[in-house]
C-alpha cells in the first residue's frame, strides 16, 4: 500500500513533513530486543487520536467511530510481503500497549519503541512547495507534520491499495 502527497498550501513558516523507516528501526535494535519485538503483538485504537482531535473542535462522533473502528492486535514487527525485511509497527498516534507485557513492562518498552523510531537517523524530512509530490510505500514508513505552523497547510492525499488481499494485514 503506499500513499502519494500533494502539497496544495503551505503557512509562511514552517509545515514540513518527516517520514520514518521503520526497517531501519528494527534492524539497529539490539538482538535481545529484536527477538522480543519479534514475539510480541500490540493493541491499536484510534479513539486516543479522535479524542485529541474532538478536544480541538473537529466535529467527529466518537462512538460511531469505535464502532467502525474497534481496537485491532497486530504484531509489533511486520514482515514486508515484497522484501521480507522486518519493520517495527507501532505508533504515538494509536498504539495503547504490547499485550503480553504487564503495565509497568509496557511503561518502559512501548515508549522506548515509539521514540527510537522517531530518531532523526531514520527520519528523511521533506521541506514541501507548492505542487511538490511525495510518493511512498506505508508498509515500512511512518510520516507526521511537523508541528511547527499556525497558519493553513493544505494537501491532498491518494491512498494506493495495489494488494487488497493484504488490507488487514
Amino acid at each position: 500500500m503506499g500513499s502519494l502527497l500533494r502539497c496544495v498550501q503551505l503557512p509562511s513558516v514552517g509545515g514540513d513533513t518527516c517520514w520514518a523507516n521503520t526497517y531501519l528501526a528494527y534492524e539497529t535494535l539490539s538482538k535481545p530486543i529484536q527477538r522480543l519485538c519479534d514475539e510480541l503483538t500490540a493493541e491499536h485504537d484510534i479513539t486516543m487520536s479522535m479524542k485529541k482531535a474532538i478536544s480541538k473542535g473537529h466535529p467527529f462522533d466518537l462512538a460511531e467511530i469505535q464502532a467502525k473502528w474497534p481496537p485491532v492486535t497486530r504484531p509489533v514487527v511486520r514482515v514486508h510481503a515484497e522484501t521480507g525485511r522486518k519493520a517495527l509497527f507501532v505508533n504515538r498516534a494509536s498504539t495503547t500497549r504490547l499485550v503480553e507485557l504487564s503495565d509497568r513492562e509496557n511503561e518502559a518498552l512501548l515508549p522506548y519503541l515509539i521514540d527510537h523510531i522517531r530518531s532523526p537517523e531514520f527520519q528523511l524530512r521533506l521541506r514541501w512547495r507548492p505542487g511538490t509530490l511525495a510518493f511512498w510505500d506505508n508498509r515500512p514508513t511512518q510520516h507526521y507534520a511537523v508541528a511547527d505552523y499556525t497558519e493553513r497547510r493544505r494537501m491532498h492525499r491518494v491512498t494506493i491499495n495495489a494488494f487488497p488481499e493484504h488490507a488487514d494485514k
